[in-house]
């Protein structure tokens, strides 16, 4: 037992010295960004500085509208309460500004093809299904969908969506729409696809954003991950033994991978404590399995399927 024990801590020693070589080569990456604040811009904007806005910014004027229309727009009591209430929670953008160059950072450490892109604030009239939009040349964050969960303006949205509305998440969402552009997937047909799928985005968000919490990556509160950490065994369990697996019933993903303010599993004594996305949390779990116990780089994985990961992942649950 001894023995075992030494030969545990010095893996343990081992792994940790890997992560603070990957950490310490990434910090020799200097990426200098400048979040342009083209929501500030355009509230400022008049008649005779809307052109030049135009030529800077076309990508954010359709050609649809006239000039009278952005004006108006610009000028509506509506928008311009909502740009003092952008102001007051992103009064500055330092920390969104270092937190986004560390993200950057660690994209560029594992894809060295990567190129950072024009970071643009905009207000989005709180179009929260559309905070970030990531291209090859921009990324657009929408400030108006992260002034804090219990603010006015998201009364009306549900208060599981609303638990991420904040401004300390504007860099995982950001990270998480890089991952649905890392990751492929060949096929996502049974609930295991799906959960080894968002297995891979979840553990890309491991290594491109580590200054964040785990809760933080995936979205949920502490207690919600201790919650999912304590009943790991039980959840999977309840996929083997229910042979949820393998199925390609298309309401599984409703009730185990996508947003929900709790997971469904039918079960009145369970159900309303579980946080949602349990389905995620597990296949992130046999994701981490698999990078652990075989040699494969992060952007090698990110096209394995869903065979190749789980078989080889050696999965045992939390007990």
């Amino acid at each position: 037992m001894k023995v075992l024990r030494i030969l545990l801590i010095m893996v343990l020693l081992y792994a940790c010295k890997q992560e603070q070589g990957h950490e310490a080569e990434i910090a020799k990456i200097q990426t200098d960004i400048k979040v342009e604040r083209f929501d500030r811009l355009f509230a400022k904007v008049d008649q005779a500085h809307l052109q030049g806005l135009k030529t800077d910014y076309p990508f954010l004027f359709s050609e649809k509208f006239s000039d009278t229309f952005w004006l108006e727009k610009k000028s509506d009591s509506l928008q311009s309460a909502l740009f003092q209430e952008v102001n007051k929670i992103f009064s500055n953008v330092e920390t969104l500004e270092g937190e986004i160059e560390f993200l950057f950072n660690h994209l560029t450490y594992y894809f060295p093809e990567f190129t950072p892109p024009r970071v643009i604030t905009v207000t989005n009239d709180v179009d929260y299904r559309n905070r970030v939009i990531v291209t090859d040349t921009i990324a657009l964050i929408a400030l108006d969908a992260y002034l804090g969960s219990n603010h006015d303006y998201y009364a009306s949205i549900p208060k599981y969506i609303r638990a991420g509305l904040t401004k300390e998440q504007v860099v995982v969402d950001l990270a998480d729409e890089y991952a649905k552009k890392y990751v492929f997937h060949p096929a996502r047909k049974t609930l295991l696809d799906e959960m080894v799928y968002f297995g891979k985005c979840l553990y890309f968000k491991d290594a491109v954003i580590p200054f964040k919490t785990e809760a933080e990556r995936i979205g949920y509160t502490d207690n919600e991950l201790e919650w999912a950490r304590a009943n790991e065994s039980y959840i999977w369990r309840y996929f083997v033994e229910r042979e949820l697996l393998f199925s390609t019933d298309s309401k599984l993903p409703s009730r185990f991978i996508n947003p929900a303010p709790f997971t469904k599993f039918y079960l009145e004594e369970i159900d309303a404590d579980s946080p949602g996305r349990l389905g995620q949390f597990i296949g992130w779990q046999i994701v981490k399995a698999y990078m652990k116990n075989n040699d494969v780089k992060l952007s090698d994985m990110l096209s394995k399927n869903t065979e190749e990961i789980f078989n080889n992942s050696k999965f045992k649950p939390r007990k």
